[in-house]
């Protein structure tokens, strides 16, 4: 089934639409929020799965489906844990500004917490202070919600507990993340409110595309109107859903609707980096990305970050042309 939240008070109100993204509807007699169905998924999920299928089949009348009335599925959330699951962008990264990247980057995920308390709409505009200096940067991403995990969870056992599958814009401001990283503390300034996707979805919806803990499609980014990326999501990603999530449950308890990143899609071309789209490659998921692959070949970057006025788009489609979670679409302006 696909879940959406409509924009009302901080948490939302919790609608189920249809595979098209043409219709809903309201299941606040079962569930006010999201997150009030993540807390009682075991209870509710099969009545809100009965709702879908009514949907679906035309037993049920629904309502018009906007996305632009939408808030990410959980408008704010518990817990926010980003990975770094394509460690072919990490590798990058690290190049481009001459850092070795350690071996243990293959066999052990990095992840950092986020900022959960306020979540962007998918159409939202990303509001700066300003835009010199900041080096504001989208990056497309694949994200999970999960139920209620163990600590101490194995990663083969810990897929059981992804319960929803959306795509995520985890928004970064490169200008500031060198100083914060060499403060030996982490992100905070530099990772501003991210917006998820319009919809979620359960994996059942995903079909073949959802194996192993990955989601098996191409995620399309467009910066200004022009193709900037797709990457296969089920590509060059290093560590799956499940070893993230095992990663962060190592040592204390996942609640309900705790959502973890995949981090920025990457995919590598012959062991070495992707091209951009215009010379026939697969593109990038974030601007860093390609200035890294400029700054190594040419010995500066190029591409600008976003300015204000800039806009980007991500969404997935499936293998018939749909769109599965609907499309972030956000414009760059001063806050």
């Amino acid at each position: 089934m696909k879940l959406a939240s409509l924009k009302n008070g901080r948490d939302g109100k919790l609608v189920v639409v249809n595979s098209a993204l043409t219709s809903m509807v309201s299941v606040a007699h079962i569930a006010p929020t999201l997150q009030f169905a993540l807390d009682n998924w075991s209870e509710i999920s099969s009545q809100l799965a009965k709702i879908a299928n009514q949907l679906e089949d035309g037993e049920i009348q629904g309502e018009a489906f906007d996305q632009s009335h939408c808030a990410s599925p959980l408008p704010r959330a518990y817990q926010w844990a980003d990975g770094s699951a394509y460690v072919n962008h990490v590798e990058l990264v690290r190049k481009a500004r001459g850092a070795e990247m350690p071996e243990s980057f293959w066999t052990n995920p990095l992840m950092y917490q986020g900022g959960s308390d306020t979540f962007l709409g998918p159409k939202d505009d990303i509001l700066m202070p300003q835009d010199d200096g900041f080096g504001i940067d989208f990056e497309a991403e694949v994200a999970v919600v999960t139920s209620d995990v163990p600590m101490g969870v194995s990663a083969e056992d810990a897929v059981a507990y992804i319960q929803l599958i959306m795509i995520v814009n985890d928004v970064s401001l490169r200008g500031l993340i060198p100083g914060e990283l060499a403060k030996g503390f982490g992100f905070f300034q530099s990772k501003p409110s991210s917006a998820f996707s319009p919809v979620c979805v359960t994996p059942d919806v995903l079909g073949d595309a959802w194996q192993g803990g990955k989601l098996h499609l191409p995620l399309i980014s467009h910066l200004n109107g022009e193709k900037f990326g797709e990457p296969h999501a089920g590509v060059d990603m290093t560590f799956h859903f499940g070893e993230l999530i095992a990663h962060a449950a190592k040592t204390r308890e996942l609640c309900a609707g705790s959502i973890i990143g995949s981090g920025t899609v990457s995919n590598k071309l012959n062991d070495g980096p992707g091209l951009p789209v215009k010379e026939g490659g697969v593109g990038y998921s974030c601007i860093a990305e390609i200035r890294m692959i400029e700054t190594i070949q040419n010995g500066t970057p190029s591409t600008p970050f976003m300015k204000f006025g800039d806009h980007i788009t991500i969404e997935m489609l499936d293998k018939n042309g749909q769109s599965i979670f609907g499309q972030i679409t956000q414009t760059v302006k001063k806050y």
